[in-house]
């Protein structure tokens, strides 16, 4: 009997090394594949890489398949991650806005991609390391979160078609992080179960982007220039040093004492004017976003919550109005329950019932 081949994204890691092993456990015959994103170039040749793509993480999960006697592959993505995640990276911020790169990636590359590796190398599903679950409601597949609640990536993963959710699986959703980790070590993986995890976007990796976007934007200094920072009833306060080195709810490095805490909350690219205002003027119970996944039919009488970012906790959502533009996007206004901090353009909106994603879009 023929084994199911599973086509694995490894990076090296502690997550991708153990979903394989799990794998294996389980009988599937595994295909491990690694992908170049980005090549970082540092000021100093012998400077350490870090991150999940890095020509040193390459070769660990190279070195992690043949430990484990599994087939391995490595793919050149950096054409189309450059394209598609990297200038979107760059038109976000430059439009004053703050986008979730790992989103996109995971869609258009981790999934994307991915799935036509899978097709050429005849692999019926693709894994990964995410701490996510999948489950199946009345003919439909969702996305479902973690029993790892502190690890659970749901958020970054929500623009996943069902289409790409059916072809999936996701081996470390019903582990914690320290479950993960003591199988590792029983594996004789001692240094993976003790290393530390990257948190910079994988290519920044050292997390200034700032420094990226001047690197980056052949027209940088025409476009950010010095600026106005205003209050609430457009009165001038000061001067900021243009508004691509900002972010919405930033209070620290804004160059300018006010006599009290003062806190970005809307940031204008068109006009170079930056407003502020305190920490109560950074509370919403109103948003609108793009719709990108239409919202999947109730499934239970469970009311609906909604995530702003990856770490904050999911908040009531009290309704949901949708509007057709004249561009044919479908915009979307969501009314919380309760005001919540820090409402920012370019980041991801993800909508729950109970433990399943039923939709999510880009905050406008």
């Amino acid at each position: 009997m023929l084994k199911t081949r599973v086509l694995l994204g490894m990076s090296g890691g502690i997550d991708s090394t153990v979903s394989a092993m799990l794998l294996l456990e389980q009988g599937y015959e595994v295909v491990g594949v690694t992908f170049r994103t980005y090549d970082s170039i540092k000021e100093s040749c012998i400077a350490k890489e870090k991150g999940c793509c890095t020509i040193d993480s390459i070769m660990e999960a190279r070195h992690n398949a043949e430990k484990m006697g599994f087939e391995h592959h490595i793919v050149d993505f950096r054409e189309t991650f450059r394209r598609c995640v990297i200038q979107n990276f760059i038109d976000e911020y430059m439009a004053g806005r703050t986008p979730n790169p790992c989103v996109l990636c995971n869609s258009h590359i981790k999934w994307g991609e991915l799935m036509r590796v899978a097709d050429e190398l005849h692999c019926d599903y693709i894994a990964t390391g995410h701490y996510a679950r999948i489950a199946e409601r009345d003919g439909h597949v969702f996305l479902r979160t973690a029993a790892d609640t502190h690890k659970d990536q749901t958020y970054f993963l929500w623009m996943l078609t069902e289409e790409q959710l059916r072809r999936t699986i996701f081996p470390l959703g019903n582990y914690t992080k320290e479950e993960v980790r003591e199988i590792a070590r029983q594996h004789g993986y001692e240094k993976l179960a003790v290393k530390r995890e990257s948190q910079e976007i994988c290519f920044i990796p050292d997390d200034d982007y700032r420094a990226f976007l001047r690197a980056n934007v052949p027209d940088y200094k025409e476009r950010v220039r010095a600026g106005e920072y205003i209050d609430k009833d457009g009165k001038v306060l000061g001067h900021h040093e243009g508004y691509v080195n900002y972010t919405i709810g930033q209070r620290k490095g804004l160059g300018i004492a006010l006599g009290q805490p003062a806190y970005i909350t809307h940031i204008d690219a068109a006009t170079n004017r930056i407003t502020l205002g305190t920490n109560d003027d950074m509370y919403a119970t109103e948003l609108r976003y793009k719709s990108i996944i239409n919202h999947k039919s109730s499934i239970s009488n469970s009311p609906l919550t909604a995530k702003i970012r990856y770490r904050s906790k999911a908040v009531p959502v009290k309704e949901i109005k949708s509007a057709i533009t004249n561009d044919q996007s479908q915009i979307s206004s969501l009314i919380f329950s309760e005001p919540i901090w820090g409402i920012t353009p370019g980041q991801s909106v993800v909508l729950y019932q109970d433990d399943l994603v039923i939709g999510g879009g880009i905050i406008v």
